[in-house]
């Protein structure tokens, strides 16, 4: 499945969107396969979710049912039990090979109100040319420091900002390698202090727009169910997986 969260729903944490779409499996009667145990769980599976305070037009997860239902049935049923905000945008049947595998990088927007644009690109140029930019952020494992410079593959800033907005403002655009540990759009902004001493007045708003298999030549995204979509069947076989392809019906990619 490929979901959205969008408006007040950015501010969700993972663990309450998981338990969001636990309730609506069970509100629209989806026939999830369960896991065996004396503690049954619905066999579900998450990949690459975006920070807390995120938007995100490609959200991700997969999951097994006990009988066949059709996809479209599926993401219908989801959506109309899912709270506003989370949008299931399409199911397929998922082919072979690993869901995680495919998603390689991400494509994002961060919106900067307050900057110059002239200052943006300035300080774009300024972080691409740099051979590395490390930044500190407290994970999992404690505070790390790490080069973000490696993993942006693209970045850009948008010189239509201004004129759209009719204010002082920049956007962004990036694209960034899936690595270890994650380097997030925030890291990014971080870097560009860091790298040219761009210091947003207040809180960027960042968008993920796709997810997918990164083409190294050109930056670009590529579709990470191409391969699904070629081998559709009329609809699951019991316990077939359901995963959506990255271009859906709602939202910019």
């Amino acid at each position: 499945m490929r979901y959205a969260k969008r408006g007040r729903m950015r501010f969700a944490s993972h663990r309450d969107i998981a338990r969001a779409l636990e309730r609506a499996i069970r509100k629209a009667g989806v026939p999830v396969a369960y896991s065996a145990g004396f503690t049954p769980h619905p066999k579900l599976s998450y990949t690459g979710a975006a920070p807390t305070g995120v938007a995100s037009e490609a959200e991700y997860f997969e999951m097994v049912l006990a009988e066949s239902v059709p996809p479209a049935r599926v993401r219908a049923g989801l959506d109309a039990a899912l709270p506003d905000g989370l949008d299931v945008v399409e199911a397929v049947q998922a082919g072979p090979g690993g869901l995680a595998d495919r998603l390689q990088a991400s494509r994002w927007r961060v919106e900067l109100p307050g900057v110059a644009p002239d200052d943006a690109e300035s300080a774009v140029a300024a972080f691409m040319a740099a051979d590395s930019v490390e930044v500190e952020r407290l994970t999992k494992k404690g505070r790390r420091r790490f080069d973000v410079r490696a993993a942006v593959v693209r970045l850009e800033s948008d010189a239509r900002a201004a004129r759209e907005h009719n204010a002082t403002y920049a956007i962004l655009r990036m694209v960034v390698r899936h690595t270890a540990p994650a380097v997030r759009p925030d890291d990014v902004v971080t870097g560009l202090r860091h790298a040219a001493g761009l210091a947003p007045p207040s809180s960027p708003m960042m968008t993920r727009l796709a997810q997918g298999p990164l083409d190294e030549g050109s930056g670009g995204i590529a579709d990470p169910f191409a391969t699904d979509r070629r081998g559709a069947a009329p609809g699951p076989a019991e316990g077939e997986r359901l995963t959506p392809p990255p271009s859906g019906i709602a939202g910019p990619t």
